[in-house]
């Protein structure tokens, strides 16, 4: 397809796409039951992961509004959260400084189709002309100014070609059977950035199935992501119509004295939606080439939904969180080796209070 024939596909539809802002979309509305038991022994609560300082410096929520305003203004990074959430004063703490309108509050969790949608019809109808970064909150990314260089150029395809989403894949080091994978076309990439058409999603193979994947050139599906906001929401409508309505009775309500009601009422109706799973996946099917992944180089990354990836990636930089196996390990060996030391030797690890 033209760049004539997709901007022409778009001015005929209800969710037009013109001269794109580049808007950001902060995903912290999940509950992180995984992470439930290590944070009640880190902090003695149940505090979502994404609120909690497990750096000791600030949550990861609020690493990744460091990351994202090195390219978006405030005005323009939408974050969704649950209204559960709110009851934690860490929770009031890191949101009350972010612009009016810009936090999205979920009645319920409905799995990340929901978490995404609901903050995109407010950005959209915000900023209907938006081309949109979205950035999972609890992630581990060290080098933030390299990965936001991928998000720009990212943004640089989409402007150019607003009928298109770019995803940001990882090239694996190990078979994790964790994460949803995406597999690249064979095909040869003509833009000489490394972009490559998405062939599939795996949604958490095997051990095996993942080693497969990885042989034929698969990346880690990271949800970070570059797309024009009426784009999708075309997608959406043309992909599963019943959801697509519910958000868009809430476009029509947002601002308006119903807005609550017609938000609860659409939660309490809403089935849970697998953003990659139920929509991605049908977008491939059904849009053959409109997809892509932007393979992230030379950026360490983790999604920090377990114990372990949270203890490796801590320790990569020194640093192990306080109440956890390893942080005893360490006190242990600093123990002894003060015993068999000189007592100013410094230690290689340091555990964060």
């Amino acid at each position: 397809m033209t760049q004539t024939q997709a901007a022409a596909l778009n001015k005929e539809s209800r969710w037009a796409a013109v001269s794109p802002t580049l808007c950001g979309l902060v995903l912290a509305g999940g509950e992180g039951q995984r992470l439930h038991q290590f944070v009640a022994r880190l902090r003695g609560d149940a505090l979502p992961k994404q609120y909690v300082s497990f750096t000791g410096t600030c949550s990861m929520l609020e690493h990744t509004y460091r990351r994202a305003e090195r390219m978006i203004s405030r005005s323009r990074l939408f974050t969704v959260v649950n209204e559960a959430h709110l009851r934690f004063t860490e929770v009031r703490t890191q949101l009350r400084d972010r612009d009016p309108g810009t936090v999205v509050v979920q009645p319920v969790n409905r799995e990340t189709g929901p978490g995404l949608l609901l903050p995109l019809v407010h950005l959209y109808r915000r900023y209907p002309n938006a081309t949109v970064a979205v950035f999972p909150s609890d992630q581990f990314i060290l080098e933030a100014d390299r990965l936001m260089r991928h998000i720009r150029l990212a943004h640089a395809v989409i402007e150019k070609n607003p009928s298109a989403l770019v995803l940001l894949g990882i090239a694996p080091d190990h078979e994790e059977s964790d994460y949803g994978y995406i597999l690249p076309s064979t095909t040869r990439d003509v833009t000489g950035w490394g972009i490559q058409t998405v062939r599939a999603f795996v949604e958490k193979p095997d051990v095996l199935g993942a080693r497969d994947l990885i042989r034929k050139g698969a990346l880690w599906n990271t949800m970070l992501m570059v797309f024009n906001a009426g784009t999708l929401l075309n997608w959406v409508e043309a992909i599963d119509p019943e959801v697509f309505q519910h958000f868009a009775r809430i476009y029509d309500a947002i601002g308006t004295a119903a807005e609550d009601n017609v938000v609860r009422a659409a939660y309490a109706q809403l089935r849970t939606v697998n953003f990659s799973k139920e929509l991605l996946e049908p977008i491939v099917e059904k849009n053959l080439g409109r997809l892509s992944v932007l393979p992230v180089t030379q950026v360490t990354w983790s999604d920090w939904g377990t114990e372990d990836r949270i203890v490796s990636s801590l320790s990569s930089i020194g640093k192990i969180p306080c109440g956890t196996r390893a942080a005893a390990v360490a006190a242990r060996s600093r123990t002894i080796h003060s015993k068999r030391s000189r007592p100013d030797r410094p230690t290689a690890l340091t555990t964060l209070q």
